[in-house]
């Protein structure tokens, strides 16, 4: 008996965030040895989270358009739209990991108290709703790429997609607050 992706989803979306997690934590921990990785010039670490911060605005942009096409029924758009938010997502943590694996996070350069009660907590729920998108992600993705449109419905795409799209915009929301605070505000 031959295993087809579809058949599968759940499979592969363990797997998947299993291994995009270890690879987020393991640079975030420090565990990419930094040795591995090309050296950019100063100019590039220092244009990261400007390009980040732009990647995130439209991808937020993105998911709202992807959500509206799927709303009129405009099933083409809102799958276009969604990988479009897909990529920006993967640039960003591509861009994001590296700048970490290389550089180390960014310390907060604001006052203490601040950092304490807001910056902080903001950053927490960020990552929060960050690592719980990814399976959610993995999963509606998988639903909808396995199948032709009109079988998407016959599956929890929609269900899953919209507790995913809303936490996927909180975090990308917050994540451009946590920004605005350690490059703009300070």
């Amino acid at each position: 008996m031959q295993l087809v992706a579809r058949d599968c989803v759940r499979e592969w979306t363990v797997a998947l965030s299993v291994v995009s997690l270890a690879l987020v934590f393991g640079t975030a921990l420090g565990v990419v040895p930094r040795a591995l990785l090309p050296i950019a010039p100063d100019a590039v670490f220092a244009a990261i989270p400007h390009v980040n911060a732009v990647l995130s605005t439209v991808a937020v942009a993105s998911i709202a358009a992807g959500v509206l096409a799927s709303r009129r029924g405009e099933y083409e758009w809102h799958r276009r739209l969604m990988i479009v938010s897909l990529l920006l997502f993967a640039g960003f943590l591509v861009l994001y990991l590296y700048k970490v694996a290389v550089r180390g996070p960014a310390s907060f350069p604001g006052p203490t108290v601040v950092e304490q009660y807001l910056y902080l907590p903001l950053l927490a729920v960020h990552i929060l709703l960050a690592v719980i998108c990814v399976p959610l992600l993995y999963y509606v993705f998988l639903l909808a790429a396995t199948r032709p449109i009109p079988a998407v419905f016959e599956t929890r795409h929609k269900r899953v997609a919209r507790v995913a799209a809303t936490l996927w915009v909180v975090s990308f929301v917050l994540g451009n607050v946590v920004y605005l605070l350690l490059y703009v505000v300070y």
